[in-house]
C-alpha cells in the first residue's frame, strides 16, 4: 500500500513538473513569427512584386503564424548588402543578384559565361540544376529557396550591329565578366552603373548596352537606342537568388519549415517564368518605338561563338586561383551547358513563348 502510494505521489509530482514546460511548448507554437524581408527592385518591378507574393503568401498558408515586414526598393539594405544581411541575420530573408558579391559566388557567376542559354525560363532550371547537383560552398552561409537567371543580354544599340565588325570602336556598358564577352567581340567594355546609363547613351558617352529585352522598357533603353542584336547563342545572364537566414529556418516548427521548402519549390517555377513574360513586355515596347531586331546567321553566330574561348579560359584561370580545381570548374561549365538544350525542349514543350532563342521558342511558333 506504501509502496502504491509512493508510487502515485511521484507521478503526481512528474505530472506538476511536466506542465510549465507543457503549457510553455505550446505558447512556443502560437507564438507569432516575425520575419523580415528585403530586396533591392523597386516597388512597381515584377521582380519586387513577386517577392512581396512570396511574402504575403507565406503569411497565409501559415495561418498567421509568420508574419512578414516586407523592405523593398533597398529601403532596408542596398543590394551588394543583402547576402551578408541575410547570413548575419539583419534579415531573415533575402532577393538579390550574385554579381554584388563578386568572387563570393563562382559557380553562380559562371551562368554570365557566354553559354548560349536561350532564355530566363531556361536560365533558371539550369542553374537550379546546377545548385543541387554541385551544392557549391560558396552558399554554406544561407539556406538557398530559390535560383534563377534572368534572361540572355543582348546588345542594344544607336548604330546597327550585324557582324563582329560593327563593334569596333562601340563602347558598350557590360561590367564585370559580362565586359569580357564585349571586348572579346571587339567592342569596349564599360561599366557604367545601371541607373546612368539611359544618360550615358543619350549623351553619346556609351554607343550602347549589353541588356536583357525587359530593359527597353524598364530603364526605357528603347527610347535612346535603335537596334537589338539577338545574339542568345552566345546567350549569358544575372544570377539571382531568394535566400533565408539559417537560423531562421531552423527555428521555425517543423511544419512551417515544410511550408517554406514546398513554396520554394513553387516559387522557383514562378521566378523563371516572370523572368520569361517580362521579356515579352520589353520587346513590344521596343517594336512601339520602332526599334529593329537584327538577328544573326548561322555563320556569323559560329563566329561570335568561336571569339568566345578566351572569356571561358579566363574564367577558369580565375576560380582556380580562388582554390578550386580546374576539373571542378570545368565540371560546372560542362554541366550548365548539358542542361540547357534539356530545358529548351521542356520549355518547347510547355509552349512558354521566349523573345530569343530557336524558332521552336518564339510567340510566333504558337500561333494556330
Amino acid at each position: 500500500m506504501k509502496r502504491q502510494l509512493l508510487t502515485t505521489a511521484v507521478a503526481v509530482l512528474c505530472a506538476a513538473l511536466l506542465l510549465p514546460a507543457a503549457g510553455l511548448q505550446t505558447a512556443r507554437a502560437d507564438d507569432v513569427i516575425n520575419l523580415k524581408m528585403a530586396n533591392f527592385f523597386p516597388p512597381p518591378s515584377q521582380q519586387s512584386k513577386i517577392t512581396e507574393a512570396f511574402a504575403k503568401e507565406l503569411e497565409e498558408r501559415s495561418g498567421g503564424r509568420i508574419k512578414v515586414q516586407y523592405f523593398a526598393g533597398g529601403s532596408l539594405l542596398k543590394a551588394p548588402a543583402i547576402y551578408k544581411g541575410i547570413e548575419s541575420g539583419i534579415v531573415d530573408i533575402g532577393y538579390s543578384h550574385a554579381y554584388y558579391t563578386p568572387g563570393r559566388m563562382p559557380l553562380a557567376e559562371g551562368a554570365g559565361l557566354p553559354l548560349g542559354t536561350p532564355s530566363a525560363y531556361v536560365a533558371a532550371h539550369m542553374l537550379y540544376d546546377a545548385y543541387n547537383k554541385f551544392k557549391p560552398k560558396e552558399w554554406d552561409g544561407v539556406k538557398v529557396l530559390a535560383i534563377h537567371g534572368n534572361a540572355p543580354s543582348m546588345i542594344m544599340t544607336k548604330t546597327p550591329v550585324r557582324t563582329m565588325e560593327d563593334l569596333k570602336g562601340l563602347t558598350i556598358r557590360a561590367p564585370g565578366l559580362v565586359g569580357e564577352i564585349i571586348k572579346a567581340l571587339g567592342g569596349t567594355a564599360a561599366p557604367t552603373p545601371m541607373m546612368e546609363v539611359y544618360d550615358a547613351i543619350s549623351k553619346g558617352v556609351n554607343d550602347g548596352v549589353w541588356a536583357p529585352w525587359e530593359t527597353l522598357k524598364t530603364f526605357r533603353f528603347g527610347e535612346v537606342t535603335k537596334y537589338v542584336t539577338t545574339c542568345w547563342q552566345i546567350g549569358s545572364v544575372f544570377p539571382f537568388y531568394l535566400a533565408m537566414n539559417k537560423n531562421s529556418y531552423d527555428k521555425l516548427p517543423r511544419d512551417l519549415q515544410q511550408l517554406v521548402d514546398t513554396m520554394s519549390g513553387e516559387y522557383q517555377e514562378r521566378y523563371a517564368l516572370m523572368w520569361n513574360q517580362i521579356e515579352l513586355v520589353g520587346k513590344e515596347f521596343g517594336k512601339s518605338k520602332g526599334m529593329e531586331f537584327i538577328e544573326l546567321s548561322d555563320a556569323e553566330a559560329a563566329k561570335w561563338q568561336k571569339a568566345m574561348d578566351p572569356v571561358f579560359a579566363d574564367y577558369i584561370k580565375d576560380t582556380v586561383s580562388k582554390g578550386y580545381t580546374e576539373q571542378e570548374v570545368k565540371d560546372w561549365i560542362a554541366y550548365m551547358k548539358e542542361r540547357i538544350p534539356y530545358w529548351t525542349e521542356k520549355q518547347m514543350e510547355n509552349k512558354i513563348p521566349s523573345p530569343t532563342g530557336p524558332a521552336g521558342m518564339r510567340p510566333e511558333a504558337y500561333v494556330q
